[in-house]
């Protein structure tokens, strides 16, 4: 850690260089030794750089948090909105989950003031800016950088949550606002401790399920989820099931429970006038509200929710086969066969036109000034430049010609275009290159692309010819990922979708919590929800305890539904488990007794997609010794070093306060009783007086004596500071979260 000084406040750094290591060691322990509960709140992206939010509206951001290199990683740290009146270090330290103490830390006792494992950031203008720490820009701002290691003095972050954290400095060591942490994973591990061990499915397994059947637009063609309204437009032709109702039209529905909010089924014909019309395909929305479409055979329209008809134009020459939204708001890009144009919506004007040896449908990418058209007869695939509209590139589509026409499609933040042909995927990328080929038991029909997520979404039909061994008569939804390909979600099948009456569409909420798909021939669109098994985000750690002391594990677990916990016990290493009587919180808390000793303790996590247990871990129970003989305490004093709390009453030892490895002494202005406490930490002596953050003992048979000021700076006076780094570092090597409370006892778990 970098050198902390630890002399009373105001007092400026000597011209001796002994004295500011001396000062600077003792800082470095209470560091060691002090209390981090971390309860801030964390972003949900879990990729790099991530984003902590504090108590107080903090903003911690860190570079880089997985797949760092475990000899070293440099990682840059940036704050905000921090108090200008406090310090902070910023370092990586063990998590062990809220309110409890990130110990130990990478760095240990930096003598120099030149260590590059931690950083020391203090407000402008105090005393120690300079050497051993840096000042806060405006607004409580700064910008540094560490190094990282996987291991290093008492930490490895191979076994256990690790995070980068910051918190206040020595010199208010009881100041909890500070507290912000950002959990990191180097290259092989996730954060935490890699989810924990799912029973029925892994841990963390995505999939969907069927929420809702929509029946009240007809026969579903095409889908779109305005982004800005969020009503779900449903392109529809008539249901031959319903014939007393001609349901063809425009629908637009509330997506949470499919009622119906309008239904435009009038549009202008060749004549102009006004006639029954189905909406065949979606180009894309319109600003606000209302979409643009294709009605048969050659019109494009445009309305939105209210309207009682829609505005449009009718074409001429052939049927058009393909739209989408065009290189200005006012005109649309169509397919009428192998001819490509851009129009005019409000005449029906071509502005450009192309002919290509052959196709039918297309997909655009704006961001690229690109369209893919696709010639499945042919076994081609042609790019087009939008800028130019000239073709400047054609690409075989393997297979060769008279693949079964699927889709052609583009992921908006990659550029790839998807392109289903027969029961198969092809993925180019940008440029044209095929760089995947995804094989389903189906027929590839659409595909749909979440950014925010970076998911790819791909509906296969069924044939619906039973006579075909082939053939089952359900389709199915696949989720990948569109970086690496990889399956994101568990495949759900689509019983009774299949390709005899039309093509199935899709829509997908933007972050993928909610997927729509269409089924022409069964007249439903099926709206599908995500669900998450349990996966744990913090795990237990094994503890060590004295008898009599009380015990608190914790373990934290996500997933959708929510999961709930219980907590599990062990007396027999890990052969049998039993429930822990009304053990379902967070954290487990009991009353360690000798009896316990080398129980096992597993949180078990449940929801509806599956069941995920920590790993085990174990209690150790030794003998209580020392403090455990006077009596009750006086105030709520925090007794970290083993040298007991100072009632009120002048008692020896006592059961009050909260002992933690890495913590420090803390107590309340009345904590200090009679002449003052006396506690033992191996044959040292130490002796309290006053309040505020008291660290105990000297070197082994010698005695030391530490004068604590209101503010809780520490002052080492009457002894080597030195000694107080070797009590750190023999307690940082722990790990363990013990609570002493003498007036709230409860009796051990199991």
């Amino acid at each position: 850690m970098t050198s902390t000084p630890g002399t009373a406040p105001g007092t400026p750094p000597g011209g001796q260089s002994r004295l500011r290591r001396r000062a600077g060691t003792a800082a470095v322990a209470a560091l060691l030794l002090a209390g981090i509960p971390v309860g801030a709140a964390v972003s949900a992206d879990a990729g790099t750089p991530k984003t902590a939010t504090g108590p107080q509206g903090q903003k911690l951001t860190v570079s880089a948090t997985t797949g760092l290199d475990p000899a070293q990683q440099k990682v840059r740290v940036q704050g905000e909105g921090y108090g200008l009146t406090t310090g902070i270090y910023v370092a990586l330290c063990k998590d062990n989950g809220d309110n409890r103490v990130p110990s130990p830390c990478l760095g240990g006792a930096d003598m120099s003031g030149g260590s590059k494992t931690s950083q020391w950031i203090v407000p402008p203008g105090d005393p120690y800016e300079g050497d051993l720490a840096q000042a806060f820009g405006p607004g409580g701002t700064f910008d540094v950088e560490i190094e990282i290691a996987q291991k290093g003095d008492g930490l490895d972050c191979a076994e256990v949550a690790c995070s980068v954290v910051t918190r206040a400095d020595h010199r208010a060591a009881g100041d909890r606002t500070q507290d912000v942490r950002i959990p990191v994973a180097f290259a092989g591990q996730d954060p935490g401790d890699g989810g924990g061990e799912g029973v029925d499915v892994p841990a963390g397994t995505v999939s969907y399920r069927s929420a809702a059947d929509f029946t009240t637009a007809g026969k579903p063609l095409d889908l779109l989820l305005h982004p800005d309204s969020k009503k779900l437009y449903v392109g529809a032709d008539n249901l031959p099931d319903t014939a007393d109702v001609d349901e063809r039209g425009l629908h637009v529905l509330n997506p949470e429970n499919g009622a119906s909010e309008s239904w435009i089924s009038q549009a202008p014909g060749s004549t102009g006038a006004l006639r029954a019309s189905a909406a065949a395909r979606i180009a894309g929305p319109l600003p606000g509200d209302g979409v643009v479409y294709n009605y048969p055979l050659r019109g494009i329209g445009s309305a939105k929710s209210g309207d009682e008809a829609a505005t449009g134009v009718w074409l001429a020459g052939s049927t058009i086969t393909d739209i989408a939204p065009g290189t200005t708001p006012d005109t649309v890009l169509i397919a009428q066969g192998a001819t490509l144009s851009e129009i005019e919506r409000a005449t029906g004007t071509a502005t450009r036109s192309l002919t290509l040896p052959g196709g039918t449908q297309f997909a655009a990418d704006p961001e690229r000034k690109a369209l893919w058209y696709t010639d499945f007869t042919a076994g081609k695939l042609h790019r087009v430049d939008l800028a130019s509209f000239t073709v400047s590139g054609s690409f075989d589509l393997p297979g060769g010609p008279g693949g079964m026409a699927g889709f052609t499609e583009t992921d908006p933040a990659t550029g790839a275009v998807w392109v289903g042909v027969g029961r198969s995927v092809l993925v180019f990328d940008a440029a044209g290159t095929l760089v995947k080929t995804l094989l389903g038991k189906d027929l590839a029909r659409d595909a749909a692309f979440d950014t925010a997520s970076g998911r790819a979404y791909v509906v296969w039909q069924d044939g619906g010819d039973l006579s075909d061994p082939a053939n089952d008569n359900n389709g199915t939804l696949t989720v990948y990922g569109t970086e690496d390909f990889a399956v994101a979600a568990k495949d759900l099948s689509l019983p009774g979708n299949h390709s005899q009456a039309g093509a199935a569409s899709l829509a997908v909420e933007p972050g993928g919590a909610t997927v729509f798909v269409t089924s022409p021939a069964e007249g439903k669109i099926t709206k599908l929800v995500r669900q998450v098994s349990p996966l744990v985000t913090r795990a237990p750690a094994d503890l060590t305890a004295k008898d009599g002391e009380e015990v608190a594990i914790r373990a934290e677990a996500e997933g959708t539904p929510e999961p709930t916990v219980r907590w599990q016990v062990s007396t027999d290493d890990a052969q049998t488990w039993k429930d822990v009587e009304g053990a379902t919180e967070s954290a487990l808390t009991f009353t360690a007794r000798t009896a316990q000793d080398g129980y096992r303790y597993r949180a078990e996590f449940r929801n509806d997609v599956g069941t995920t247990r920590t790993a085990a871990v174990t209690l150790t129970v030794t003998a209580a010794t020392g403090g455990d003989t006077g009596g009750d305490v006086g105030g709520n004093g925090d007794a970290s070093n083993g040298a007991g709390s100072t009632g009120s009453d002048g008692s020896t030892g006592g059961d009050g306060g909260t002992q933690s490895s890495g913590g420090s002494t803390t107590g309340d202005s009345d904590s200090t009783g009679g002449s003052g406490s006396t506690g033992t930490s191996g044959g040292s002596t130490g002796t309290s007086d006053g309040s505020g953050a008291t660290v105990g003992g000297g070197v082994a048979g010698g005695t030391g004596t530490a004068a604590m000021s209101g503010g809780g700076t520490l002052a080492a006076t009457g002894a080597t500071v030195m000694s107080v780094t070797l009590a750190a570092a023999g307690l940082v090597g722990a790990g363990v979260l013990v609570h002493r409370r003498a007036r709230r006892r409860t009796e051990g778990a199991l």
